[in-house]
């Protein structure tokens, strides 16, 4: 048998990102057998829905980063009559 794989907990987006990549080539592959082909997918959807996660919480964070330092551009020439 394989050896057990990690908690998701303990992975981050780039290593659940790698293994997804790998569960996808090995069910493209056509090798496995009906029932680690089932194990297989169940950890992929696992894995797809923490990637899904985390990038949704990247983009909140992104969100959040835009709304605090975007700032409308001030204008760049002076309307006629004004100062500088």
């Amino acid at each position: 048998m394989s050896k057990p794989s990690p908690e998701l907990a303990e992975l981050d987006f780039e290593k659940a990102l790698a293994e997804l990549e790998k569960i996808v080539a090995r069910m493209e592959s056509g090798e496995l057998s009906l029932e680690q082909a089932l194990a297989t997918h169940k950890r992929g959807l696992e894995l797809a829905r923490f990637c899904q996660q985390k990038l949704e919480a990247a983009q909140q964070q992104v969100k959040v980063l835009e709304g605090e330092i975007l700032k409308p551009l001030e204008k760049a020439t002076p309307e006629p009559g004004e100062d500088r």
